[in-house]
């Protein structure tokens, strides 16, 4: 006899309905941080960080991703704080750019040391 009392429940989240770059978390933040966001199609993403004169500072390869949610420290971008020489970069605003395919986003964050 197999049991009609279901024994679990699986929840599953609806698919984003555009591509969100959201706030960085922590921020301000010492020595780094993670950018949570979500693609409402698959695409090739790739994080790009600047400083607040626009010189580029890091490129972020985050490779070919699925559309859905990457919110959390498990699977939102994340940044070490240093530069594309793995030097850390020093106190100050920064702006991060994601490219999800054709759609590109930009916002503001603050290192504190």
């Amino acid at each position: 006899m197999i049991p009609s009392t279901p024994t679990a429940i699986e929840l599953s989240s609806p698919l984003p309905t555009q591509t969100t770059l959201l706030a960085n978390f922590p921020n301000p933040f010492n020595p780094d941080t993670y950018i949570p966001y979500q693609l409402h199609a698959p695409a090739h993403v790739s994080l790009s960080i600047y400083d607040i004169r626009g010189a580029l500072i890091r490129e972020i390869d985050l490779g070919y991703r699925a559309a859905g949610q990457y919110l959390t420290s498990a699977n939102a971008a994340h940044w070490d704080g240093r530069d594309h020489r793995g030097q850390r970069v020093a106190s100050g605003v920064y702006l991060y750019r994601l490219q999800a395919g054709p759609v590109a986003h930009v916002r503001k964050m603050v290192l504190v040391k």
